[in-house]
């Protein structure tokens, strides 16, 4: 997979927290007000980068396809505090108290799972 293309209302947001959240930057900025962020690197690396679609249209309903995010340098604790003063917040899709991941939503609502496994950077 070399790019993830998500819809959504307010691009610029999106991407600040995004880049935030994955430590990436942002790449490119087209002229309908789609941007694309990614690492340093840039695009064609092993990570993928995201280009966030400017649509009028708001999310509805849960997303089908959700991101897990893994701590790297900090535990799962730490990482959610950081995540939540970013501006995710908790979210219940039905996971149950028992589960070893949170829940989680970007700005605009879109779900994400911040897992309990550090990986190696």
């Amino acid at each position: 997979m070399s790019e993830l293309v998500l819809d959504c209302v307010d691009a610029e947001e999106l991407a600040r927290f995004w880049c935030a959240v994955l430590e990436y930057r942002v790449l490119d900025r087209d002229t309908d007000g789609s941007i694309e962020i990614g690492p340093a690197a840039g695009f064609g690396g092993p990570q993928p980068t995201i280009i966030f679609s400017p649509t009028e249209q708001p999310k509805r309903e849960k997303l089908r396809l959700h991101w897990d995010v893994s701590p790297t340098d900090v535990d799962q604790e730490v990482e959610l505090a950081r995540l939540l003063a970013l501006g995710a917040r908790r979210v219940d899709v039905g996971q149950g108290p028992d589960v070893s991941w949170h829940v989680l939503a970007d700005p605009e609502g879109n779900e994400f799972c911040l897992l309990r496994a550090q990986v190696p950077v």
